[in-house]
């Protein structure tokens, strides 16, 4: 890929620490009717990918206990995931701009996961989804 930009493909979720993560999740569905999924505690809000319509992809929304180490080295109470496409030739050229990931690369069902910090030592989650998407054409 030419440049940075066209690693970056979207916004894949929001992650953030709570006091009581079990009330704040009871809060957002009462109060603004959010579809908790208890297999994870989040929302995942479903859209339509623009280049291929009939193709359903997901942004997470998702409240983490205060107490989570999964921010870490982060000290920020909320951490940004990005989707991206090609995980591997990014992180080769995050490296060649002098920036290191933060542990191992994770394979899961559902993708491919890297991490980095920010300038402002906010920890960010680097997603290559796998499997994730759904074919709608109904």
């Amino acid at each position: 890929m030419a440049d940075a930009s066209s690693y970056i493909t979207g916004l894949g979720g929001v992650f953030f620490k709570c006091a009581d993560a079990d009330k704040t999740r009871e809060w957002y569905a009462k109060t603004l009717g959010m579809p908790i999924d208890p297999s994870y505690g989040g929302v995942g809000f479903k859209w339509r990918h623009m280049d291929a319509p009939d193709t359903v992809g997901q942004t997470i929304w998702s409240p983490f206990s205060g107490e989570t180490d999964y921010f870490a080295p982060s000290k920020s109470d909320f951490m940004i995931n990005l989707r991206v496409a090609d995980l591997d030739g990014l992180l080769k050229h995050l490296k060649s701009q002098g920036i290191e990931s933060v542990g191992d690369v994770v394979d899961e069902v559902y993708g491919r996961f890297a991490w980095i910090i920010d300038p402002d030592g906010r920890k960010i989650e680097l997603w290559e989804p796998k499997g994730e998407e759904e074919n709608f054409s109904e």
